[in-house]
């Protein structure tokens, strides 16, 4: 396989996806456009989904990007143009943990999220608490990353079962 060009990074909330995109961006010199930055405005309101297409369709025009997820409303936007699919396949506890942790840091230090939201205590105990989609998403964020494994109509998709698997594959890709 060439070096990838637009990239889509998916998995269950907490699994890794932003901080795998840095790494893709900074290792291919490929620029990553946050997701979380498309569609959430401040105060956490989301961005219409007709108007979030629309900005995933222009980043996605792109010769050269990485996404750091896709959602329902424009998920085939990027499917439709990716040279490659890398799919964090953690089990349950490792990205809930990773989930929790990252959680708990972000309130303790007021960490900005994107365009100034941040987490605060109510929002992690309340029922759209992040924790709670982690917990409804993941078995199917599982199944549909295994599904367009097997679909050769899809681009590539790679799955990566543990943060060791995925550290070697990134230490093979050439430098961009």
């Amino acid at each position: 396989m060439s070096t990838p060009r637009r990239i889509l990074v998916y998995g269950v909330y907490g699994a890794g996806k932003s901080t795998l995109a840095a790494r893709l961006a900074d290792h291919l010199g490929v620029p990553w456009y946050p997701v979380d930055d498309l569609v959430w405005q401040p105060g956490w309101v989301e961005v219409p989904v007709a108007q979030q297409r629309v900005r995933i369709e222009e980043v996605c025009r792109r010769d050269r990007w990485i996404l750091d997820g896709a959602y329902h409303g424009w998920r085939d936007v990027p499917l439709g143009r990716a040279d490659l699919v890398v799919g964090l396949d953690y089990p349950r506890w490792r990205s809930f943990w990773r989930l929790l942790r990252r959680t708990a840091r972000r309130l303790l230090t007021r960490e900005e999220i994107c365009n100034g939201n941040r987490e605060s205590l109510g929002s992690v105990l309340s029922h759209d608490s992040i924790l709670v989609w982690h917990l409804a998403a993941f078995g199917g964020v599982r199944r549909r990353m295994r599904a367009w494994r097997a679909d050769p109509s899809m681009p590539p998709v790679l799955l990566f079962d543990s943060p060791a698997a995925l550290d070697d594959w990134l230490a093979g890709l050439p430098r961009g």
